[in-house]
């Protein structure tokens, strides 16, 4: 159907063993995103919920949705991978095989143009950094000391006009996730693709039944191959929108937030680009993500619903098949054509598990001397 994307205390990012040379730009958005100064209140930054160690998710897995800045007020949704983001195109309109499909886009739901259009709105979110306005954060911004470099880059006086302000300060935190430091290509199957490393029996096994198309198929929403004509690596996603039908999630704490923050409570359904296009034929529909460090990213899907890859392998599998499998949070617009009851045995499920684990990044190809 489709075309088949740690609380941090101060200002300093990680050490990375081999830091990569970035520009000005992209250094004062490292600096933003890192800096758990300018959330309200103190001590929350970009990397609290984006943690490199993590692929640039959430670090603690157990959690379906990260807590913000102001303790016991929740997210709604699982905080997605941000790695390889830069490659999302922007929000468009398809045509394929006579189908209209959504195409990219910022946020699970798309809601977001562009990568600036996305950048701050997290520190705005009264649930997530919990800045109370956009001179607020301009006021934080020069408190902590980056008035001289926004200066530099963007010129005299770069911070007097808030709308200006605002756009020079998503502009750098979107150079940042521009950067190679969150595209490095460094994963084993890179290694592989590039003949400098072997994939085991299983991980090959693994990777047969991604991409065949009468077992698990994953490749049609998840591209595995380098491109034909560039030869540029595969992102393990199309960017299209698809309702899977999850499951709710009744662990989700966003359910217990303050009514002034979740409306229906434990009533509450996610209907994902339906409500942005203000479209029910699009209700339960997310953005597919890409799977490159997969394994790095618990929990799972836009509630955060399955813990392990084994288990959302296995859900992908057995959906329709298995009654253990809770209902659809929403029920209409399930894509019932390429997933469900793929019939993948056990061993089968663990191939490909096994596979989706060489997409983590920093591997270090082994050498024989």
């Amino acid at each position: 159907m489709a075309l088949f994307l740690s609380s941090c205390s101060s200002n300093q990012p990680p050490v990375k063993k081999q830091a990569s040379a970035l520009n000005a730009s992209e250094q004062l958005g490292k600096a933003l995103f890192f800096d758990a100064r300018l959330s309200s209140p103190a001590g929350q930054s970009c990397a609290s919920c984006h943690s490199p160690e993590h692929g640039f998710s959430h670090p603690d897995s157990k959690l379906a949705t990260a807590e913000g800045a102001a303790k016991g007020l929740f997210g709604n949704r699982n905080v997605p991978s941000i790695t390889y983001i830069k490659f999302t195109p922007e929000f468009h309109k398809v045509t394929e095989d006579g189908e209209s499909l959504h195409v990219g886009g910022f946020f699970l739901d798309g809601r977001e143009k562009t990568l600036e259009d996305q950048a701050t709105k997290p520190m705005l979110n009264p649930v997530e950094m919990g800045i109370a306005s956009e001179q607020d954060l301009i006021s934080k911004i020069k408190e902590s000391g980056y008035e001289k470099m926004f200066n530099d880059i963007y010129g005299k006086d770069a911070l007097k006009e808030t709308k200006k302000a605002v756009q020079y300060i998503s502009q750098a935190i979107a150079d940042y996730e521009r950067s190679v430091e969150l595209a490095p290509f460094s994963s084993k199957y890179d290694a592989y693709l590039a003949g400098k490393a072997q994939l085991s029996q299983q991980e090959l096994q693994g990777l047969k039944l991604f991409e065949a198309e009468d077992k698990g198929n994953c490749a049609a929403c998840h591209p595995s191959k380098l491109d034909k004509e560039s030869g540029f690596p595969p992102l393990f996603t199309d960017f299209t929108y698809d309702n899977l039908g999850v499951p709710a999630n009744k662990n989700n704490p966003f359910l217990n937030n303050p009514k002034k923050y979740n409306l229906h409570g434990h009533a509450y359904k996610d209907n994902g680009l339906g409500d942005i296009l203000k479209d029910a034929n699009e209700n339960g529909k997310f953005k597919v993500s890409t799977l490159r460090n997969i394994a790095l990213t618990a929990p799972y899907m836009h509630n955060g619903v399955f813990s392990t890859l084994k288990e959302v392998v296995s859900f992908y599998n057995t959906r329709d098949s298995d009654k253990k499998w809770a209902a659809a949070e929403i029920k209409q617009n399930v894509n019932k054509d390429e997933l469900g009851d793929l019939k993948l045995s056990d061993d089968e499920v663990e191939a490909i598990v096994a596979f989706l684990k060489t997409l983590t990044d920093d591997y270090q190809t082994q050498t024989t001397h």
